[in-house]
């Protein structure tokens, strides 16, 4: 059976799997509150600038992956208006459903379907945008994902990739202190889970870095490809462009 990462371990692929699956059934019920503590508030600015940098208009389609508890789902529906639509995906069944009741729970129902990125279950040419934030490097064949989320994309339409990417080196030595040293702590303490959170700071380091992906963007399909450090690096959007 062929081996992939978790966090700094090395696993099968399909443990993998199972593992990021236990990771965030865990984290569900507290990952709003955690994402604001981890970063300070930052992840609601990283999010506001990548609605704006989607500039989705009214009648326009949007495929939310790995769309979690809804931050960007929701605003995009505000966006596109009774006449578009969003999608609003996720693999994981817990945080899905987190989603779907944040979501209702402000008025707005939309799809939400549970399912892979690595094999999407919707129509060739589909959607004008597609968005994954913070979930890609949670993928264990991210190429294979980014085909597939270029396959859904109409000629021209835009993928937005929002991820915690390489920081800038003179801060490396403090973001690697409070990764390890601090976000665990704040996990076992806010969330009652230590584990988690170490995983998901090694699984920042094992993530390919700006320019890295930004290569594998282009082999995924996409003919324009650029990126915004946010943060100093903390966080990156990739934006590509289907040819």
């Amino acid at each position: 059976m062929s081996k992939t990462h978790f966090g700094f371990e090395s696993v099968d692929e399909q443990e993998k799997a199972q593992r990021v699956r236990g990771v965030f059934d865990s984290v569900a019920p507290k990952y709003d509150l955690m994402n604001d503590v981890m970063s300070g508030g930052l992840h609601r600015a990283w999010k506001a600038y990548t609605v704006l940098v989607a500039n989705l208009k009214p009648g326009q389609r949007a495929l939310d992956i790995a769309g979690g508890t809804g931050d960007l789902a929701l605003a995009f529906a505000e966006k596109v208006g009774p006449g578009g639509q969003v999608v609003h995906t996720d693999i994981n069944y817990a945080m899905l459903s987190t989603g779907r009741n944040r979501l209702t729970d402000a008025g707005v129902l939309l799809p939400t379907v549970v399912c892979d990125a690595e094999a999407l279950p919707f129509a060739d040419g589909h959607f004008d945008l597609v968005s994954v934030a913070f979930g890609l490097r949670n993928m264990t064949h991210k190429e294979r994902a980014l085909r597939e989320m270029c396959r859904m994309l109409k000629p021209g339409g835009k993928l937005l990739v929002l991820e915690f990417s390489t920081v800038a080196k003179p801060l490396q030595a403090a973001y690697d202190w409070y990764s390890f040293k601090v976000l665990p702590r704040l996990g076992q303490w806010l969330a009652g889970d230590a584990a988690s959170y170490r995983y998901l700071a090694e699984s920042i380091r094992m993530h390919p870095d700006q320019a890295t992906l930004k290569t594998m963007m282009h082999k995924g399909g996409f003919g324009h490809v650029d990126y915004h450090n946010l943060s100093a690096g903390i966080a990156a959007l990739h934006v590509g462009i289907k040819c």
